[in-house]
């Protein structure tokens, strides 16, 4: 598989990735998971060559630059920013396909430009974490405590690779092989080691999430093909019943189940790339 470096400028803002598949296929961007980067769709992207996949480091995370000082990371502002990719690209109506917070954008996108996406596959992730509106107080105390506090944390320093994969490892599930993958592109060479190139602000709490109603009126609001993609059992952020009344929701969707974890798409890519195929090859012809 050639895997090609992209840089798009966007205003200033340099976001980079990957881009591979076939050159004029049918278009689809890849937008990953929190924390992760364009790495996390090598694995399932090295099965689908008949697509033209732009494999996107969304801002703050893997090589594309942190948003400037002042602009959050938000569902809104990261809507702005694929629209914006896209039309970089030349792109005027694309696929998505997105893993868990890469899911979530690609709903709301889908929801919100329903003209500019052609169809949705959303692994591990639809529409995106809701919060009871009981919890707006709370949420908005620890978010400012976290931000107010976040000048005096200090990039922790790795002597090797071998302890940040062993944390990935841990904190994901992962196979050794595919923690790697995220660590190599998510790390940078400094004094003493490497550390994480990923904006220390995407670790603060957020400080407000849609209710349930809310996620609710988005998944409505998606016309597009949309096909989900769970792993079972149940993550504990996505419950079930929740899971499946949400993707109830959805006006042309289908679900899939598969035994797995969080990050199927990298440890079993062949079960996940045939799912899409399938779905795939039930779409009109791209334009």
């Amino acid at each position: 598989m050639s895997v090609q470096p992209l840089q798009l400028d966007l205003d200033g803002l340099q976001v980079r990735g990957l881009r591979c598949g076939t050159s004029g296929a049918r278009k689809v961007l890849a937008l990953h998971g929190w924390l992760d980067n364009a790495a996390s769709f090598l694995p399932l992207a090295a099965l689908l060559p008949a697509l033209d996949l732009v494999l996107l480091d969304l801002p703050g995370h893997g090589h594309s630059d942190h948003l400037p000082a002042g602009t959050p990371y938000t569902g809104a502002n990261a809507i702005v920013h694929v629209l914006d990719v896209a039309d970089a690209l030349g792109w005027d109506r694309f696929s998505l396909l997105g893993h868990s917070m890469g899911a979530g954008i690609s709903s709301l996108l889908a929801a919100v430009a329903p003209q500019r996406v052609q169809a949705l596959i959303a692994i591990e992730g639809l529409g995106g974490l809701s919060a009871p509106a009981s919890e707006t107080v709370t949420r908005l105390r620890e978010h400012v405590t976290a931000v107010r506090s976040l000048a005096d944390k200090r990039l922790r320093v790795f002597p090797d690779l071998a302890a940040p994969v062993r944390a990935r490892m841990r904190a994901n599930q992962l196979s050794e092989a595919s923690a790697r993958l995220l660590v190599e592109r998510g790390v940078k060479a400094v004094d003493g080691g490497w550390s994480w190139r990923s904006d220390p602000r995407l670790m603060l709490p957020t400080a407000v999430r849609m209710t349930d109603p809310q996620i609710r009126d988005v998944l409505a609001a998606i016309v597009c093909p949309t096909q989900v993609i769970y792993a079972t059992p149940a993550q504990v952020y996505l419950p079930e019943p929740q899971r499946s009344e949400w993707t109830a929701l959805l006006p042309h969707g289908q679900v899939h189940t598969l035994p797995g974890h969080h990050h199927l798409h990298m440890d079993q890519p062949e079960a996940v790339a045939a799912l899409i195929t399938a779905f795939v090859d039930t779409l009109p012809p791209s334009a």
